[in-house]
């Protein structure tokens, strides 16, 4: 049986209009679709909520994560791949089809710490190459019951790695938690936004897209 595909409706606001504070408080993502249908299928842990809003203006593509959740861990060991890799952390996969063949992947952490790097099928990930210069913006907050993720891609660099076809941006949306376990070391618990039906926690397969629909 086919898996019925996941879709969110990107709302389309006026040009540079929205301020990207790290905050969350511009009073245009009240224009959002909000997006909090969340699981993590290998994981029967009460999860803390995460609400998701994106908005785009034709220049830029917005997003903001706010997540409930006061026990955050981050690796501050220094500013590595390995270090955000071992923090919690939202996470926003690309891709322009379903061959994944390339994909582009941003995993950001609470301290707006930036993991970009472009995947290729069987988990190949090139951790050298960068989301372009000046069309990525990322601000993050950590509040008294959540902590916020918010950023602009520029629909520039999307359009250059052919990610919108149709006004279509073929999406994943995760969140790494980790928690610590009873001999002190930190292990994630995998959240996603598309149930990609797989038996072990795996985003980087091509039933873990959704689609996000630009609005005009």
């Amino acid at each position: 049986m086919k898996q019925e595909i996941n879709t969110y409706n990107v709302n389309l606001i006026e040009k540079n209009q929205l301020n990207i504070s790290g905050k969350g408080d511009d009073v245009l993502w009240n224009k959002a679709a909000i997006l909090d249908n969340f699981v993590s299928p290998w994981n029967t842990d009460k999860k803390s909520e995460i609400i998701f809003k994106a908005l785009w203006d034709r220049e830029n593509l917005f997003f903001n994560f706010t997540v409930f959740d006061t026990e955050i861990h981050i690796e501050k060991k220094d500013d590595s791949v390995e270090s955000i890799g071992n923090s919690d952390r939202v996470e926003l996969f690309f891709r322009p089809d379903d061959s994944l063949n390339p994909y582009y992947c941003l995993e950001i952490d609470t301290c707006s710490r930036i993991m970009d790097f472009i995947a290729y099928p069987n988990r190949n990930f090139d951790f050298n190459w960068d989301w372009p210069q000046n069309n990525l913006k990322v601000k993050s907050s950590i509040n008294a019951d959540s902590f916020i993720v918010e950023g602009s891609i520029s629909i520039k660099s999307l359009k250059r790695f052919n990610l919108i076809n149709n006004n279509i941006i073929e999406t994943g949306v995760f969140r790494a938690k980790y928690k610590k376990t009873q001999n002190k070391t930190f292990e994630p618990t995998w959240i996603t936004w598309v149930n990609p039906n797989t038996e072990t926690p795996n985003f980087h397969i091509s039933s873990s897209f959704g689609r996000f629909i630009l609005q005009e």
